[in-house]
């Protein structure tokens, strides 16, 4: 994702009128000077977005830490002229950037005295203006929810950890998996949470002494259980509570020794940092590397060096030292052994993840459950969407915890009015999280011509609650059922939806599950489009997304594959628009670009279709470029699940479940259940920062129900971020750009209020 974020901080600089430059090498290229610091252009970082690493290069420098080296790096810019860095590194890149900011006017003196630059220089440059931007596979930098290149790192090591469940599966084998974190648990504990592994071992929680016996115990009970395989995740920095480090061959040989089960050991190491960036990764580095210009046109010598993260979904400005503080008070808390300390250092993000782990991977024995007699049932509606089973393997292991019954409906409302229900276990789940698709099986088939034979099986079943997962069809179904209450008093019973379809249209929910792995399918797909028009021909593809009327997919496609333009619904345009759009790619073709990308979503136009614009942009390129077309259709649906959509499926139907048994207690009155308020038919979505409950009545306002769209749209002010990367001259509104916040400690309380 680094690459992501140079081209993004090159083309933003160009687009506000400021000379860029690229210091080859990182800070060593900056002592050194010469050819490593080099004046950029627009053509510079085109086809790079799909690159991992980083074009520029990095390496640690021994010399910049002394200050002769910074003395060198400073006279190497003020040669140049400049004063403003934007550095992405880790936090000792940061604390070092921070370094030679603070010492900066003591530097252009003492250069000045030797006389190597001359007073009015001293005066000119008097000030440097640093910004961070947190490029770290680890997550390990406090004050932001996600690093650049965190994502990637994930899939890499879900990739591997779904091929190597399946020869697992066939041997009857036992995998200890090594993934990086020297001092982070970060990869570890979300890969174990994505992946449902049977034990993970990370440096801010230590297992309870004693633990060789407890996690011996819980792989022979899986075994007995028919579980043919077992996986064991283990960071590489991962200590027990005496501080002594725990190694993948340590455990290995445990098990081997203790249970004789065949084991291996796959240590990842440094294909975690490789590979191609995810999509996540490239819109994260894309959206920082412009807000990273915006704060430093916006910086003066008062304000301190910031690094520009994300909070939930917001762009947010943090004081760079506030962070670097508090990462290193986690490392403290870990050495002094304030276990409890750290992970709440960490972020509430951390701590969800861990509280989500614990919850999903150790069923209690039966006699230590409560018993609520309460019989929930969960059900999928709509399209399939990646993710989907995740969150009905979270819904039933929650609902088991908690004491109730849980039922598994198959084939959504309609299977539902057909008596397609049964009673799910814990074990019946086992192993769902990396599975694409819908187990269960989903129709996209409304309630409302079923209500009385739903009503039906509610009662034969003694259904006190219901689960619904699914997208847009989802929400219009318990809109339907809640209607349906004055009659049926069947239907008065705490209903929760959680949004899962690839489109995102679900009002009230920033995301829902399964877009991510869309996202990544038609960012993968146009990489290899790209790719496929190598040569000297100059070509342009058209390209036409799923989503019906709303334009997501096609809009956040197009940013994390670098398309010169995205057609959608919720932007109106005309001939004249695409007129300018195809003069616009021929001004560019007769540059060094070679290639044009443009994205359609499938409604965005009822005359435009996608042929029209093929035939519009093969017409008007002749001679200059030629044409193709592709339509991605299912492909789009289908797919093992990204490791965002496992844990944001997992996560959101947790909190989803724990709100229903909470619900259920609050409904009970008189040996039954009876719950009609708006507040008992909820909607639980992701809200900027977020995880909120809404009544789906309350939401009908925020909804556009013939295109079904919400009626405002949060991604949209993104739209000119995608034009100015592809060189339109456009306005960007710095209204929602982030302003400088302090990085909160965050109570125990606000941890339950839940951030993803």
């Amino acid at each position: 994702g680094m690459n992501a974020a140079v081209r993004a901080v090159v083309r933003m600089g160009i687009y506000v009128k400021a000379k860029v430059y690229f210091v080859y090498e990182g800070y060593q290229g900056m002592v050194d000077g010469g050819d490593n610091i080099v004046e950029v252009s627009w053509e510079s970082v085109s086809s790079i977005l799909q690159v991992g690493g980083t074009v520029i290069g990095s390496a640690r420098c021994k010399s910049f830490r002394t200050r002769e080296g910074r003395l060198q790096a400073a006279y190497n810019l003020v040669q140049r002229g400049i004063t403003n860095l934007c550095v992405i590194g880790g936090d000792g890149s940061l604390t070092g950037a921070n370094l030679f900011r603070e010492e900066w006017s003591g530097l252009l003196e003492e250069l000045a005295q030797k006389g190597q630059i001359d007073e009015e220089a001293v005066k000119k440059y008097a000030y440097l203006n640093i910004v961070g931007m947190v490029g770290s596979i680890d997550n390990d930098f406090c004050g932001t929810d996600m690093t650049i290149g965190t994502d990637s790192a994930l899939h890499r090591i879900i990739e591997v950890v779904d091929a190597i469940m399946t020869t697992a599966q066939s041997h009857q084998r036992t995998f200890v998996l090594e993934v990086m974190g020297r001092h982070c648990g970060y990869l570890a504990l979300v890969s174990a949470l994505a992946c449902g592994a049977d034990w993970v071992f990370i440096p801010e929680y230590p297992p309870e002494e004693g633990w060789e016996d407890s996690m011996c115990v819980k792989l022979s009970e899986n075994r007995a259980r028919k579980k043919r395989l077992n996986i064991i995740i283990v960071a590489e920095g991962a200590i027990d509570c005496h501080n002594k480090p725990i190694t993948s061959e340590k455990v290995k040989d445990l098990v081997v020794q203790r249970l004789g089960f065949d084991t291996r050991v796959t240590i990842l190491g440094h294909v975690q940092r490789g590979g191609t960036p995810s999509a996540f990764d490239r819109i994260l580095a894309s959206r920082m590397g412009v807000e990273a210009v915006l704060a430093l046109l916006e910086a003066t010598p008062a304000t301190p060096a910031c690094v520009v993260s994300l909070s939930g979904n917001q762009a947010v400005r943090l004081p760079l030292m506030e962070c670097v503080q508090m990462t290193q008070e986690v490392q403290k808390a870990m050495d002094e052994g304030r276990f409890v300390e750290a992970v709440r250092l960490r972020g509430r993000s951390f701590e969800n993840n861990l509280n989500t782990y614990k919850l999903l991977s150790h069923k209690k024995p039966d006699a230590e459950l409560p018993k609520t007699n309460f019989n929930v049932a969960v059900l999928n509606v709509g399209a399939p969407a990646a993710g989907m089973n995740a969150a009905v393997r979270a819904a039933v292991r929650v609902g088991i915890t908690e004491g109730h019954k849980m039922f598994a409906v198959i084939d959504g409302f309609e299977g539902f009015a057909r008596g397609k229900i049964k009673e799910i276990s814990w074990g019946d789940v086992g192993g769902w999280t990396g599975q694409g698709g819908s187990i269960l099986g989903t129709k996209r088939t409304l309630p409302a011509k079923y209500l009385e034979k739903i009503a039906d099986q509610m009662r034969t079943n003694n259904i006190n609650a219901l689960m619904v997962i699914g997208g847009f069809e989802a929400y219009l179904g318990l809109l339907e059922l809640s209607a349906a209450r004055e009659k049926y008093d069947e239907f008065c019973v705490p209903m929760v939806m959680v949004p899962a379809t690839v489109s995102n249209n679900v009002p009230g929910s920033d995301f829902s599950i399964g877009a991510d792995t869309a996202l990544n399918t038609i960012t993968d797909t146009c990489d290899r489009i790209k790719q496929s028009a190598s040569g000297p021909k100059l070509r342009v593809f058209i390209i036409e997304t799923m989503g019906g009327y709303c334009g997501y997919l096609a809009n956040m496609g197009a940013l994390a594959a670098g398309a010169d333009a995205a057609y959608i619904f919720e932007e109106q345009f005309d001939i004249r628009e695409l007129q300018a759009n195809v003069e616009h790619l021929t001004e560019k073709m007769k540059t060094s670009i070679q290639r044009g990308l443009v994205l359609r979503n499938e409604n965005c136009n009822e005359n435009y279709t996608t042929d029209f614009i093929y035939q519009l942009y093969s017409e008007e390129g002749k001679g200059v470029f030629d044409c193709r077309k592709n339509v991605l259709g299912h492909m789009q649906q289908g797919g093992a699940p990204s490791p965002f959509d496992r844990n944001f499926g997992t996560k959101i139907s947790a909190k989803a479940m724990q709100w229903i048994s909470k619900k259920l207690k609050e409904t009970y009155r008189k040996g039954k259940v009876f719950a009609n308020t708006d507040d008992s038919v909820c909607l639980l979505g992701m809200r900027r920062r977020n995880l909120v409950f809404q009544p789906v009545a309350e939401l009908k306002t925020e909804t556009d129900f013939v295109h079904r769209i919400p009626k405002e749209q949060w991604w949209l002010k993104l739209r000119p971020l995608m034009k100015i990367l592809a060189k339109y001259k456009t306005s960007y509104d710095v209204s929602d750009s982030g302003q400088l916040e302090h990085v909160a400690m965050h109570s125990p309380k606000e941890a339950e209020t839940g951030a993803i």
